[in-house]
């Protein structure tokens, strides 16, 4: 997808999602409370780090040895359907337009993620990280990470203006209808890495 539509599109967005950014801001004040956002370092086009920002869906919950709670307990009612719903992501709008992410692309990695995956991690990093993407509409968070790097090798190879709006769409489908793996196309980026000898 070309930069000029990129712009575009995410400015409509932003224009248009501005009521949810503002109600989910409310509820996680209310709910969650204070910092509202969660920032963090990850790589981004080039393995450079940018810093992330979402709606926090994290509560500060710990054990009683004084240590925070696995992520599933510390999730409430509401920011898991926030999450299932991709609010917490709207903020990312901002870093779109600013040029840190795209529209569409492998989601931004912690950099020790990206250094741990070798040459696969410079690989997937040739392309700026996306608010969506390939993996993020063909399983998610029920594949394993080497499941996702592949998806995402194949995606850098592949994308296309057609291959991102249709990604773009399949997302809203996605928020809807839950995250359903695509083992059709998990095969096909996994034969497709074979044939070009791309370890991942």
């Amino acid at each position: 997808m070309s930069r000029s539509v990129e712009l575009f599109l995410a400015s409509i967005l932003f224009v248009v999602t501005l009521p949810f950014e503002a109600i989910t801001w409310l509820l996680i004040r209310w709910r969650i409370g204070n910092p509202v956002f969660f920032r963090q370092a990850r790589a981004g086009r080039g393995a450079r780090p940018f810093t992330i920002v979402k709606f926090r869906t994290m509560t500060d919950a710990r054990g009683p040895d004084g240590v925070l709670l696995p992520d599933d307990e510390r999730q409430i009612p509401l920011s898991r359907l926030i999450r299932r719903l991709r609010l917490d992501e709207l903020p990312q709008l901002l870093l779109i337009l600013r040029g840190d992410m795209a529209l569409v692309g492998p989601r931004p990695l912690l950099p020790a993620t990206i250094a741990g995956f070798g040459e696969a991690g410079l690989k997937r990093c040739r392309v700026a990280p996306g608010l969506t993407g390939w993996a993020q509409v063909s399983g998610n968070t029920r594949l394993g990470d080497s499941e996702k790097l592949a998806l995402d090798l194949w995606y850098v190879d592949h994308r296309s203006t057609l291959l991102d709006l249709r990604i773009l769409a399949e997302t809203l489908l996605v928020a809807l209808r839950g995250e359903h793996p695509r083992p059709e196309r998990l095969s096909a980026a996994q034969r497709w890495l074979a044939a070009q000898g791309v370890p991942a």
